[in-house]
Formats: C-alpha cells, structure tokens, sequence
C-alpha cells in the first residue's frame, strides 16, 4: 500500500471546450458533478504525466508506475473508493469507475489497496 494526496480536481462539463478546476467535487456512481459522461466514470493521472492537453479528472501525487500498476486493485481518494479498470489507449492515467461514491478535496489523502 502506499500513500500519495490528490493535486487537483477538473470537471469537463462540454465536449472540446476547456475545463473546470475545483477544490472540491462530489463523486458520484456515474463520475464527477457536473463532469460530462464519457468512456468511463473518473480518469485519474499522475502528476509527473501531465500537459497542458491533459484532461483527466484527478491529478495525483503518486507515480506513474504506481498508477498503472494499481488496475484491479482500488484507489481510495479520501471517503471514495475508486476500482481502477483499465489504461486509456492514446492518453495517460488510468480509468476508474466509482465503487464508493462521497465528496473529495484537494490535499485528500490517495492509497492504492488489493
């Protein structure tokens, strides 16, 4: 298990158009409030991966390595659990979909569990 905190937080509300950053969201079982839907409910990004182009929902202080490994296993972002699910093909990160719905902040506390 390790320990990281959530950097930031960005909601997509219209395709193509630029984002939201937040200091604090609502995590929903379909994804973010007020986060268009798309292929998967959070994507989450290391800190280290990101460009001006990124456009994941959750920057995290934790290693690129770390992130990818953690699919199958359960992202907790403070009160949310996260089941990480798969690799975007063509961008960084990781998809997640929601298996504990709640509110997060910014400076939360991430760990990587089972």
């Amino acid at each position: 298990m390790s320990a990281a905190l959530l950097a930031e937080i960005h909601i997509y509300p219209v395709k193509g158009e630029a984002g939201q950053e937040l200091p604090v969201a609502d995590v929903q079982p379909e994804g973010l409030a007020g986060d268009r839907r798309k292929r998967a409910p959070v994507q989450v990004v290391a800190a280290q991966d990101v460009t001006p182009e990124t456009r994941a929902n959750l920057i995290v202080t934790l290693g690129p390595d770390e992130l990818a490994s953690a699919i199958g296993a359960v992202l907790r972002v403070g009160q949310v659990e996260l089941d990480v699910t798969s690799v975007p093909s063509g961008c960084p990160g990781v998809y997640a979909a929601v298996r504990t719905p709640g509110r997060i902040s910014v400076g939360d506390p991430v760990e990587v569990s089972g």
